[in-house]
């Protein structure tokens, strides 16, 4: 017996990685089958992102060894500016997987964000999870980014943005400053121990941007509760990205937008800023749900790969 076709999709990030398989010619999202994976990190010698792909692609294929596999679809945080070879990368990826390398498919996470959450239309999705990175597309002529620069001077209003600012109040009262974060430092403190230990404990760490965006859910948790200064910076988080996002809204698009990411599960204030912000900023454009995942549009990636519906690269965006 001929087994079954197959796609492999892959999501990876800062705080996590995901691989999803199906069935070829099941419903989208039918039968699914995921395996979790270790996230991102970037130090010295550059990302590790084609290492943990690659340890995820062959736990999948360890895990499913009869499966044939049509195609694969992979979103990958920092893809644009940390990976120097896609097309090598693209090689790797196909000979552990087992499948025909013209049916890889490498792109950056916010195309496999934008995939998930329009589903394909065209218009603009921000991706808000360790980082924050939003495109506008339609998938052929119009391809604008907007930040997704890093955790050193960008990735306003994500998981790891939420985190620093946390942290720099929680500096500037433990150093007498001011006394407005008192219950962000102790909620730091147990976290990450006491502050004077945090440069060694966190600065010298290649995965500091993920376990920094680890804190967020604590400060977005403490702004709910009432503290003033974490719900400065939730409501600050969510304008941020609203104003990433309607940037993204090219000329050439239609005025549809859409989000997706992990940090707005966070809702209240952020969630309450980012739509009010936006529809001040875009006052005639549509900001609809997500449909789907970014895991969700890597599969839709695979899917393409695998019907033949990809029919060029869009570096630095989509690589095959």
């Amino acid at each position: 017996m001929i087994p079954a076709a197959h796609v492999l999709a892959v999501d990876l990030g800062g705080t996590g990685s995901r691989a999803a398989l199906e069935p070829l010619d099941a419903a989208f999202g039918s039968r699914r089958r995921v395996l979790e994976g270790g996230r991102v990190a970037v130090a010295s010698a550059g990302s590790t992102v084609l290492d943990v792909a690659a340890s995820l692609i062959a736990a999948a294929r360890a895990e499913w060894p009869d499966v044939a596999i049509a195609a694969v679809g992979v979103g990958a945080t920092g893809l644009a500016s940390l990976v120097a070879d896609p097309d090598a990368a693209l090689a790797r990826l196909a000979d552990v997987a087992g499948a025909p390398p013209a049916s890889v498919v490498l792109a950056v996470d916010a195309l496999t964000a934008h995939l998930g959450a329009l589903g394909g239309r065209p218009g603009a999705v921000v991706a808000v999870g360790t980082g924050a990175i939003a495109l506008g597309t339609d998938l052929d002529a119009v391809w604008r980014r907007v930040g997704g620069w890093g955790h050193l001077w960008d990735d306003r209003g994500s998981g790891v943005w939420i985190g620093i600012e946390a942290l720099k109040a929680a500096i500037r009262t433990h150093d007498g400053v001011t006394t407005e974060a008192a219950a962000l430092l102790r909620a730091a403190e147990r976290r990450f121990g006491p502050a004077p230990s945090w440069p060694g404990e966190l600065l010298t760490r290649a995965d500091r941007a993920g376990v920094i965006a680890g804190f967020a859910p604590e400060v977005a948790a403490l702004g709910a509760d009432g503290d003033a200064a974490a719900s400065a910076i939730m409501r600050t988080a969510g304008c941020e990205v609203a104003a990433t996002l309607v940037a993204a809204l090219d000329p050439g698009l239609p005025r549809l937008a859409s989000w997706t990411g992990g940090v707005f599960g966070a809702g209240g204030e952020y969630s309450a800023a980012f739509e009010a912000e936006f529809a001040r900023l875009a006052p005639d454009a549509e900001l609809q749900p997500p449909q789907g995942t970014p895991l969700d549009g890597a599969v839709h990636l695979a899917r393409l790969a695998a019907g033949g519906a990809l029919h060029a690269a869009h570096p630095p965006f989509l690589w095959r």
